[in-house]
């Protein structure tokens, strides 16, 4: 079977293409410009590459964005004191407390201090809370580009048995309580298959779509899959390899070439859905500037 390969590279700049153009409409009708406001604490270098990735995203797409890095020996009390500044200014729409923190910060303190409508991660209680009920929410950036992946090539959920490979707050929590609501691009029937699972591949055969982070090597291969499945793959990984300049490759948690042979669809690691998680970032600055916009 000849794999068709989900190019997340192109969803992503189509997704920033239309956040692009909405922006202008935005700053034109109703003179609002979507700020979005970064905060880096420590000199954490893969945390300073995301965030300019992240900053130059902001300038395609035309908002204003502003970073503040804290050293590491920053006090918690330091850090929710700019989170404060910015939960009231008007001019910030967005909310990024780049993770990780230093160990002597409470992390789930930091985010609850974020404003839910600037919760730009959409990591806050309340809109983890508004995900599981099926109300409008502010989603966590990589499970919503899962979604904006699947819903925009065409790929069949309705009904459909989903499994989800890892349980994580970040991915595998909020991408299964996405495809199960009886929404559009969803009203998925959803497994979670984790580590206490005693055996992974007995779960990963039924799927469907089969939606792997675990962030581990190698966790599905060809044998644990069905023909025609959909694969979405989540994982970054370095694996050696002397025959690259750097030393290495970036690998995901499936096995491509073997699991790809037998799938309907799969995502590439790197390619997938990296790129679609600074574009749904994006995304959720617009909508919580088009809230703000409208009192809500």
């Amino acid at each position: 079977m000849q794999s068709n390969i989900i190019d997340g590279r192109a969803i992503s700049a189509a997704i920033k293409e239309e956040v692009r153009e909405q922006t202008r409409a935005l700053k034109e009708e109703r003179r609002i410009v979507p700020g979005l406001a970064f905060l880096l604490v420590g000199e954490n270098a893969a945390s300073q590459s995301y965030v300019r990735s992240k900053e130059r995203a902001c300038e395609l797409c035309g908002f204003h964005s502003t970073t503040v890095t804290l050293p590491a020996t920053a006090s918690e009390e330091e850090i929710l004191a700019r989170v404060d500044n910015w939960n009231i200014d008007p001019d910030i729409h967005g909310i990024l407390v780049q993770l990780p923190l230093p160990d002597h910060v409470d992390e789930d303190r930091v985010i609850e201090s974020i404003s839910p409508l600037k919760d730009v991660d959409g990591f806050h209680p309340v809109n983890v809370g508004k995900l599981v009920i099926g109300q409008e929410a502010l989603l966590p950036c990589t499970p919503a580009g899962i979604h904006q992946l699947l819903l925009r090539s065409g790929i069949e959920t309705a009904g459909k048995h989903v499994v989800v490979v890892g349980r994580s707050n970040i991915v595998g929590k909020p991408i299964a309580n996405i495809l199960l609501q009886k929404a559009a691009g969803a009203n998925a029937v959803v497994t979670v298959a984790h580590s206490a699972a005693g055996d992974i591949a007995a779960y990963t055969r039924q799927a469907d779509i089969l939606i792997v982070a675990t962030g581990r090597v190698n966790t599905v291969t060809a044998d644990m899959v069905k023909d025609g499945v959909v694969v979405v793959d989540v994982g970054i990984n370095r694996v050696e390899d002397a025959s690259r300049e750097k030393g290495y490759r970036i690998v995901g948690d499936v096995d491509y070439e073997g699991v790809g042979a037998k799938a309907a669809a799969i995502t590439p690691v790197p390619g997938g859905v990296g790129p679609m998680t600074i574009a749904m970032l994006m995304q959720n600055t617009l909508n919580a500037a088009r809230r703000a916009a409208d009192g809500r």
